[in-house]
């Protein structure tokens, strides 16, 4: 769609087989107050077009618009949403009824052109004094793009313990209502002890797809894993964090090296905010992951209390600090606006309430759901693609008959089957080559690789005491820094005492999480809570793969402070002789 990037009158036939010339002008602008006349101006970019109406175009302008519908579904990576009855600068005209079917056909035609398929969001009446009832209808074109099987969303789960976040996705994921006592979780659990204390304490992954209709699929119908990939275009993979206080490292972990998309955060309607909610708001919004929240349990309370812990919710979002705009979802409509305005600006917040058990406003989560664009356009994904492979280690297993197999994330470039890498550092700073035998996503087996994209890499018979979490696998020609010291650019977020040279703090840094020691504070020689400094770190154990402008997150007790990394002291090692008495297989930098 590139080429014919020109648009609006300028192309021949671009204006909407004339129809914008024969404008009647004695119409009243004025709608109702709760429904504004105007929608923000068309964007050349982003995945929204405004269409005044498609009745019988010419096989001329029929191709073009088949085009323009390939550019806007590539700028929403495989999405687009078209506004029909609505003019390019925002104006809402509306269609008759006998215009609007017609619109709707050629718009029918156009996706079966390009391989897609429409649903229709939702449809609203103008109110112009004309005789006629005019109406919009606001239609979602969903493709799966040919280089990959599904649209993939990551969305963290965060709340306070018992808040009921594994229940709400064992809902979403398994296709049937709780009983109240916690049945619809146990498919989540990982581990003897979360099932008997019911806590999670690991993280786990849930997948919930959408078909190109926009109906759900999950594990209902008992489908395998396998087949809800198969027949969804678009997977939601939930990360299922712990909620309990004393898991919170593992929280952090999941939100720093999974790089969600998305967080969701439940707030249980009968406690409100208690015990680590504030402190997973706080952690989404110190890593700049768009959230919105999901109150749950209604059914066990009172309409008042409910309403209750809205109040406190919006209170605490509208704080200085915080800044965001609460938007209660309540319809259908609701939800498909939240959805467009969240993607659009990251500081409105998105509120539903539901209910696990009784299954009340389930489904307006799942319009929600349907609907979120990924954040990233296609262009800044292809830049990614472009650069040199390079692969975040997360999690380390060993599978029988499969030998070695590390999980993660592709930070950038492009990874296939039987590809040469190298990973590291080891605990002395080295890189050892390895091989790539095979990869999976979602469990099902997958030949390539995109940036942004999570997986897990089967290595053969590599052994895996050599490898750890943190590490990164690299191309070989990437000639990776590796560094023990640092510095960052930190604020305080809370300290008990002041926060000195000496001090040990663990940092989080993506994947990376080690005990560091402050060596310095530039200018300063202590900081209090709510300061800002340049800091100096130094590993205690062994070297890491940092990047400059990566965002570190620190803890130590009740200490926490965010920051980013702004300068590295890169440890080099001589090369020569050194590939020799390492043996064959080991090559080091």
């Amino acid at each position: 769609g590139g080429a014919l990037r020109g648009r609006g009158g300028a192309a021949p036939g671009g204006g909407g087989g004339g129809s914008k010339a024969k404008k009647k002008n004695g119409r009243s602008r004025g709608g109702k107050a709760n429904n504004p006349p105007y929608l923000p101006p068309e964007a050349e970019d982003g995945n929204i077009e405004y269409k005044l109406k498609l009745v019988n175009p010419s096989q001329y302008r029929f191709e073009h618009l088949v085009t323009q519908m390939k550019w806007r579904l590539q700028e929403g990576r495989g999405e687009a949403v078209y506004q029909i009855g609505v003019e390019d600068n925002g104006l809402l005209v509306g269609l008759s009824e006998e215009e609007m079917r017609a619109s709707l056909k050629t718009l029918r035609r156009m996706a079966e052109k390009v391989g897609a398929d429409i649903t229709v969001l939702r449809e609203r009446e103008v109110d112009y004094d004309s005789d006629v009832p005019r109406k919009i209808t606001e239609v979602l074109v969903r493709k799966v793009p040919d280089n990959q099987q599904f649209l993939d969303l990551r969305v963290a789960v965060l709340g306070n313990v018992d808040s009921g976040k594994s229940t709400l996705l064992g809902v979403l994921t398994q296709g049937e209502l709780d009983n109240g006592r916690g049945r619809a979780r146990l498919n989540l659990f990982r581990h003897l002890h979360e099932i008997q204390s019911g806590r999670t304490s690991s993280i786990s992954f849930e997948i919930l797809g959408f078909n190109s209709k926009g109906e759900v699929v999950n594990y209902s119908d008992s489908r395998t894993a396998e087949e809800i990939c198969e027949s969804s275009s678009k997977m939601i993979t939930f990360i299922d964090l712990a909620g309990h206080h004393k898991y919170l490292k593992t929280t952090i972990f999941g939100l720093t090296s999974y790089c969600p998309d998305f967080a969701m955060l439940v707030v249980s309607a009968n406690t409100g905010i208690a015990g680590t909610t504030r402190e997973h708001l706080g952690l989404a919004m110190a890593l700049k992951v768009p959230f919105f929240i999901v109150i749950s349990k209604v059914d066990l309370c009172s309409k008042a209390t409910v309403e209750r812990t809205v109040k406190q919710l919006e209170r605490i979002l509208k704080q200085p600090g915080c800044n965001k705009l609460p938007l209660l979802v309540n319809s259908d409509d609701d939800a498909v606006t939240a959805a467009q305005q969240f993607a659009q600006s990251p500081n409105i917040t998105p509120i539903f309430t539901l209910s696990s058990v009784s299954g009340e406003n389930l489904d307006l989560l799942k319009v929600f759901l349907n609907i979120l664009p990924p954040l990233t356009n296609s262009k800044e994904q292809e830049e990614l693609m472009q650069q040199l492979t390079e692969f975040q280690v997360d999690e380390i297993y060993t599978v029988p008959e499969v030998g070695t197999v590390v999980g993660g994330t592709l930070s950038s470039g492009i990874c296939r089957e039987g590809e040469n890498l190298v990973v590291g550092p080891t605990d002395d700073g080295k890189f050892l080559r390895l091989k790539v035998c095979s990869i999976q996503r979602n469990r099902s087996a997958c030949r390539v690789l995109r940036a942004g994209q999570a997986a897990t890499l089967a290595l053969g018979s590599f052994d895996r005491s050599l490898l750890r979490k943190g590490m990164v696998m690299v191309s070989p020609e990437m000639n990776p820094t590796i560094c023990s010291v640092f510095e960052a650019e930190i604020v305080l977020l809370f300290h008990a005492t002041t926060f000195r040279k000496g001090f040990q703090v663990t940092v989080h840094v993506g994947n990376v999480r080690q005990t560091a020691i402050v060596e310095k504070i530039h200018g300063k020689d202590k900081l209090r809570t709510g300061e800002k400094a340049v800091v100096c770190f130094r590993f205690i154990k062994h070297p890491e793969y940092l990047k400059i402008g990566a965002k570190l997150l620190f803890r130590e007790g009740v200490t926490k402070g965010i920051g980013h990394v702004t300068d590295l002291q890169a440890i080099t090692t001589k090369e020569n002789g050194l590939e020799e008495s390492l043996g064959p297989g080991q090559l080091s930098f």
